[in-house]
Parts: C-alpha cells; sequence; structure tokens
C-alpha cells in the first residue's frame, strides 16, 4: 500500500497541484476543442506531452487510447446506449435534447424547471420523452410529518455558481458521446465508455450538483441542539470512502465542514485535498462513537464485501446522504437492490426524505438519496 499523501497532487504532473487555484481560475474554454479531451487533461491537469500514465478502472486505458476511441465516434457500438424493442441500436438523440437534459443539473437553471420543460418540448413516444417520465418518476421531497420534520427543497437558479469543472466535462461527454439520460432499459446497460476512467481518476465516480450541496447545507442545519449554542456552525459531514476528495473540496466550499474517510485501496491520479483520514470506515465509526451527531455520506459505495451494509449498520447518527444508482444495475450499494430498497427493509427507523436525479454519465443512472432518523411517536 503506498504511503497516504499529506496534500494535493496529481500523478506525473511536474507543478504542484493547487485545487483551489483550479476551481478559481475554471472556464468552459477549457474544455476539449475539436473533441480532443486529450489535449484538455494535460493541459488542465498540467500534465507532460507525452503522457502514458495508466488510468485503471474497470478497464485500462491510456490518454491516447482514449482518444483514438473518441476518434471512432459511435461506430463499433461504442454509443449504444439505446436500444429498441427488437435489441437494435437507436439513432443517437438530436443535440438539442442533450442540451436540455444537460441542462437540468446546471447551477443557472432551476431543477423542477428544466425537467419540466425537458418533458413539455418532447414528442409523443420519443426517447426525450422517456428520458422526462423516467427522471420525474424518480425525483422525490417528502413533505414534513410529525416524525419527520424536515422540510428539503431544491434551490433556485445562483447567479454565482460555485466553480465545478466535473459538471462542465460531464456535460461535454454527454454531446461527445450522444447520450441525453438514463431510461428504464437502462438498467440492463452493460457497455460503458474509455472516458470514465479518466474522469473518474481526476474527479472522482459520480458529479456533485449545486442541488447536492444546497441539500447537503440544509441537512446541516435541521434540528440544531436545544438550547441552540451560540454561533452553531451546523451539523458536520462525515464522508466514508472520500475517494480524491473532490465532493470534500466543493462541499466546504459551500461552507460545510467535512471529515473525509478512506482506506486507500482506490488508485486516483488527482487528490483534491490533502487532509483525508487513511482509516478502515467501519473501524473509524466504531471508535467515533458512531458518528451520532454528524450527517454520513456514501459517494458511489462499493458493493463487495457488505462494505454499504457495514458502514450503514455501524452509523449512529440521524442523517444518511448516498450518491449512487437509482436502478437495479448493481454498481453502487447492493448487487441486486437499490440504496432505497435495502434502508426500508434493514432500517426502518430511517425514512426516505429526498431522492434527486445526479447528472449520469452515459449507460448510468445516478441520484442522490436522503434517509433521517424517525422521531419516536
Amino acid at each position: 500500500m503506498p504511503s497516504p499523501p499529506k496534500q494535493p497532487y496529481t500523478v506525473g504532473s511536474p507543478a504542484p497541484f493547487d485545487p483551489e487555484a483550479f476551481l478559481s481560475s475554471w472556464t468552459a474554454d477549457a474544455l476539449p476543442q475539436g473533441n480532443d479531451l486529450r489535449s484538455s487533461i494535460i493541459k488542465a491537469f498540467k500534465l507532460p506531452p507525452s503522457d502514458k500514465y495508466v488510468y485503471r478502472a474497470t478497464a485500462e486505458v491510456t490518454l491516447d487510447q482514449v482518444q483514438h476511441a473518441i476518434g471512432f465516434g459511435g461506430k463499433h457500438g461504442l454509443h449504444g446506449w439505446y436500444v429498441d424493442e427488437e435489441g437494435k441500436q437507436m439513432p443517437p438523440p438530436p443535440d438539442a435534447d442533450i442540451t436540455a437534459y444537460t441542462t437540468i443539473f446546471s447551477p443557472s437553471t432551476s431543477t423542477a424547471s428544466a425537467l419540466r420543460a425537458l418533458a413539455s418540448n418532447a414528442k409523443k413516444d420519443s426517447l426525450r420523452a422517456a428520458v422526462a417520465a423516467h427522471l420525474q418518476s424518480h425525483l422525490y421531497l417528502a413533505a414534513a410529518s410529525p416524525r419527520t420534520p424536515v422540510t428539503l427543497t431544491l434551490p433556485n437558479k445562483r447567479k454565482q455558481p460555485l466553480p465545478n469543472p466535473y459538471y462542465d466535462y460531464w456535460a461535454w461527454s454527454c454531446h461527445n458521446l450522444e447520450w441525453s439520460g438514463p431510461v428504464p432499459s437502462t438498467a440492463a446497460t452493460k457497455i460503458s465508455h474509455h472516458v470514465l476512467p479518466v474522469f473518474y481518476h481526476h474527479f472522482g465516480c459520480v458529479v456533485p450538483t449545486w442541488d447536492a450541496l444546497a441539500l447537503l447545507q440544509q441537512l446541516a442545519l435541521h434540528a440544531p441542539p436545544q438550547p441552540k449554542p451560540k454561533g452553531w456552525p451546523g451539523r458536520a459531514v462525515l464522508e466514508i470512502g472520500s475517494g480524491n476528495g473532490y465532493w470534500a473540496l466543493l462541499l466546504r466550499r459551500a461552507g460545510l465542514r467535512v471529515t473525509a474517510v478512506d482506506n486507500l485501496h482506490s488508485e486516483w491520479r488527482s487528490m483534491w485535498i490533502g487532509d483525508t483520514v487513511y482509516a478502515d470506515g467501519i473501524q473509524f465509526l466504531k471508535q467515533n462513537g458512531g458518528a451520532r451527531d454528524e450527517i454520513l455520506l456514501l459517494v458511489y459505495p462499493q458493493v463487495g464485501a457488505d462494505f454499504t451494509g457495514k458502514v450503514l449498520r455501524a452509523y449512529e447518527g440521524d442523517y444518511i446522504v448516498v450518491a449512487g444508482t437509482q436502478n437495479h444495475n448493481g454498481y453502487t450499494g447492493f448487487q441486486t437492490e437499490t440504496i432505497a430498497e435495502w434502508m426500508a427493509r434493514e432500517k426502518k427507523d430511517f425514512e426516505r426524505v429526498a431522492q434527486v436525479p445526479l447528472p449520469s454519465f452515459a449507460g448510468k443512472d445516478e441520484a442522490l438519496f436522503i434517509f433521517v432518523r424517525r422521531r419516536e411517536a
């Protein structure tokens, strides 16, 4: 096992990696020009032009190999995300429909309004209509009740959005890979694309959004201790399996206190924070009172070794947030069921109070789940 890093870095870059400077100076001009993702990543992360780093995820690729795959476009089934009832690949969605999908997650739009626009401008029985219906059917915000007195709301558009290069790269990838969002049949999709290991290594496995940050802000301020201490900063977030710290950094920039814990089993090319606590997540919980006063955050929790179940059983607090799969493809959490299904059976003292779609990479279907412990009757 490598030695735990003590500061942010990008493997192979001769220059120090300064995440704050990276985010503060970020503009969409840094995105690929002419679909040249290789050059964009090299420039953004100050990599040598001859970069040969091997990105390991579900596959192993170099930037040269990724760029070669991009050059094929949709040939050889590389963009085969949508199939008809006979299993034949459908025509790619119009670019306007892809834009309408990516706009849902922009910090400069209202999610509810963008979803309505996606549906209202869709032709009957079109792919766009199917995507809109699927996303709307999975969007859930519970009304407050005596046993779960919490009301979460999606934010309106933000006048000065926090920089989020991962969202920008993701939106670019949707256009490049001809992806306009998940549908029910996405659960059966078995292919992915070569670009994913690159994004995973530099940013993480799923894109944080302004919706996600704002909902966590609301949770942090919910049910303060009584009497409320003067200057109470809000409840802290404990992220177990924090990976390269991209979510933790954006949450901190949104004003939240975050402790990031990771076991260092996964390899990351870019690390965005330097204070990750390198420890076994279950043991950390047991040694810290089950994090009774903190919000538990799991981003793309692994399926193997019952990791997710063990963490959720060891947590003794009242707020659980999970960013991961909302269908049955088994990519996160549990092999044969969603996190919501598992929680309904195994943690009956918690109620699902929110399920909000997250940006889904081609062939995926992601959401943010929030569960709150019920009060005694």
